[in-house]
């Protein structure tokens, strides 16, 4: 059985308010005093009840609205995530085609320089090794990674220490414990 009540600070706003059916003699019998449990009592009691349904919705919405910020916020930091592997593959490929009269192999660094034609190409020898005889115009160091991506020099020593700790886990014999939060024991530099 529906009510509809308006609250006494909300003249202009009603609430629907459910209440339980009543039966004189639910499946036959009777259990209680029909004239206790039917009659109609203080009206306040109704209100009352309008306002706890009225707060429940707005907890419910403003509940949903905080999970939903949440969910965008991972969307925003994954759309960013998914913008960087891109642009780093845009770089490794540009990279692996840059012009190079030896084989690269993973773990070395390499130096890209520009000749006065435009063309880029891969040296072995950092400007440092040419010192004041550098022939062409120096554009950035690269480490080649065994993955065959490429990390600009001032990346090497961070990312470096990221697969330092890679490996100390895959090299670690200790069985991972069952728990499903995360555990960094061990992995501290």
């Amino acid at each position: 059985m529906d009510k509809t009540v308006s609250l006494p600070d909300q003249p202009d706003r009603s609430t629907a308010v459910t209440l339980v059916e009543t039966s004189s003699n639910p499946s036959g019998v009777v259990l209680v005093n029909t004239y206790q449990t039917n009659r109609v009592g203080d009206p306040m009691d109704l209100v009352a009840l309008a306002q706890q349904v009225q707060k429940g919705d707005e907890f419910i919405r403003a509940n949903a609205c905080n999970r939903l910020t949440v969910i965008a916020d991972q969307i925003r930091y994954l759309q960013e995530q998914a913008r960087k592997v891109l642009e780093d593959a845009k770089r490794d490929a540009d990279l692996h085609h840059a012009a190079c009269n030896v084989v690269k192999k993973p773990g070395n660094m390499y130096y890209m320089y520009m000749r006065e034609s435009g063309q880029r190409y891969f040296s072995i020898l950092s400007p440092k090794e040419w010192g004041p005889s550098c022939p062409h115009k120096f554009l950035g160091a690269y480490k080649l990674q065994h993955d065959m991506s490429w990390t600009p020099v001032e990346e090497v020593e961070k990312r470096d220490a990221e697969i330092s700790i890679m490996d100390k886990l895959l090299n670690s014999q200790a069985a991972l414990p069952a728990c499903t939060g995360p555990n960094f024991e061990g992995l501290s530099k």
